[in-house]
């Protein structure tokens, strides 16, 4: 169970930064015993493998706060994020961490599942992302963009190591973001519907007094 959330809250976090969680898992097996990676994965807290990581982090952290670059981002991203997440969730799957002792219990054979799993998790919540990124961006002219870019990296870096720690709390953090996006959702129906009143008052000839 707490293997399937590790794995889980990882695959999320890389949904909204493709980054952030590769540069937890490899920060903190390098320098803590939070975690401990198989062999197969002491790639990851190479201090190359952590470089390169850090240089695209900073570059993903400017262009996701720009209106506009951010929908290119978004679009590339596409890519990224899922491949974060099904290496995040396949690093986690047999790695040691404070919470799993035993990882292999969980994954015992079939060693392509995990990695599976995180790229469809997180290609899940980038979609949510970009969908609700438009939205955004035109109800606040765009101000609102390099706001929620933050929230989302502070969630991001939050969930990584949440999800190493204390991966029960994967669950609260998953929760939050249906809601949000539920509530986004909900407003872009709204939006919608006063474009279509509008643009029917105008062929009316209808003018406000």
């Amino acid at each position: 169970m707490l293997e399937s959330l590790t794995g889980l809250g990882l695959a999320t976090s890389a949904g909204l930064n493709a980054y952030i969680p590769l540069l937890s898992i490899g920060l903190l097996a390098r320098y803590t015993d939070l975690i401990t990676l198989p062999s197969s994965w002491a790639w990851m807290e190479n201090g190359w493998t952590l470089a390169i990581i850090a240089v695209l982090l900073a570059i993903e952290f400017v262009a996701d706060k720009v209106p506009m670059i951010d929908h290119v981002n978004d679009f590339l991203q596409t890519f990224v994020r899922p491949t974060a997440g099904g290496l995040a969730f396949g690093a986690v799957s047999g790695a040691q961490t404070v919470t799993v002792s035993d990882p292999g219990s969980f994954f015992t054979s079939h060693q392509w599942v995990p990695i599976v799993a995180g790229g469809a998790i997180s290609l899940g919540v980038h979609g949510m992302k970009a969908v609700s990124r438009p939205l955004i961006n035109a109800t606040t002219v765009g101000f609102g963009a390099p706001i929620v870019s933050t929230i989302e990296d502070f969630a991001s870096v939050a969930l990584s190591v949440v999800a190493i720690v204390l991966p029960i709390l994967v669950l609260l953090f998953l929760v939050l973001l249906f809601l949000g996006f539920g509530w986004l959702m909900r407003r872009r129906k709204r939006r919608k519907q006063e474009q279509a009143a509008a643009r029917w008052a105008a062929a009316q000839g209808w003018r406000p007094s």
